[in-house]
């Protein structure tokens, strides 16, 4: 690369080289641009600044999303999709045997629904998640109630806001849920009205709730707001342990942290 470019020059080539990737790393910024880590470090920190990007553990940057415009689900799932598929699976090992469950829709709730598969586990599984449905159809063990509504087509689940809401005749005792947005003071948030009132209602009905995402979505602040901390019983995530969310969490909050290639690790 050439030297002696000018700083905004460079931070707007940064932007420009993460619209094509989901993550970047210091390392690699220095090397490309031939300048130091420091300064690439504080490229990052004046774009997060800006609200541009968001930095992680470990020397990476991500881009900062719309707060009212949803990656497509086929996205979702090709990202982070080995560490998503830990996720489901640990997921999927809290759930006890004949217990209802209240599956979200989105990529995270579909890795657990599809680690269900083959195990045999008795289970009657809600959801308006057609993709999560189709997971499970030929599950002997399984009976699968799909909820109707508005068809999202772009996640394939069914969303109602109404009083009429057919969740509020059943009564659940494990909700899986998604969600798009967490962040330490601001809570839970995602993209959708109509999908974040489900979600509520989906907490209203469920004796415990089992919050699982990966680190992709920590820091996120999105449109619609969803919950509180104190709402949820079990977090099943890969962030870092010392990350900002799970420093400051009620006491009741079980953690339980997934890596890639390793088993979850519970934290008291």
């Amino acid at each position: 690369m050439a030297m002696g470019r000018g700083v905004q020059q460079r931070r707007a080539e940064i932007e420009a080289l993460m619209r094509d990737r989901s993550e970047v790393d210091i390392t690699s910024l220095a090397t490309h641009f031939e300048v130091s880590a420091m300064t690439i470090r504080r490229d990052l920190e004046a774009m997060e600044d800006r609200g541009v990007v968001r930095r992680l553990m470990g020397g990476r940057a991500v881009m900062v999303e719309s707060k009212s415009t949803e990656p497509s689900l086929s996205d979702r799932a090709v990202s982070e999709h080995e560490t998503k598929a830990h996720i489901g699976r640990a997921v999927a090992d809290l759930l006890g045997t004949g217990e209802v469950v209240f599956f979200d829709g989105g990529s995270t709730a579909l890795a657990a629904a599809h680690a269900l598969r083959g195990r045999g586990q008795p289970l009657t599984v809600l959801t308006r998640s057609l993709l999560v449905a189709a997971e499970l159809a030929d599950e002997e063990q399984v009976e699968v109630f799909l909820l109707g509504g508005r068809l999202k087509a772009s996640e394939m689940t069914t969303t109602s806001s109404t009083m009429a809401d057919d969740l509020r005749h059943y009564n659940v005792d494990t909700y899986v849920m998604g969600i798009s947005g967490v962040h330490p003071r601001q809570g839970l948030t995602d993209y959708d009205p109509d999908e974040s009132a489900g979600k509520r209602l989906a907490l209203e009905r469920s004796d415990r709730v089992v919050l699982a995402f990966d680190h992709s979505k920590l820091g996120r602040v999105l449109m619609s707001r969803v919950a509180n901390f104190e709402e949820i019983d079990v977090i099943v995530t890969d962030a870092a342990p010392d990350d900002a969310v799970l420093a400051d969490l009620p006491s009741h909050v079980t953690v339980r942290l997934v890596e890639p290639r390793s088993a979850a690790v519970e934290m008291a």
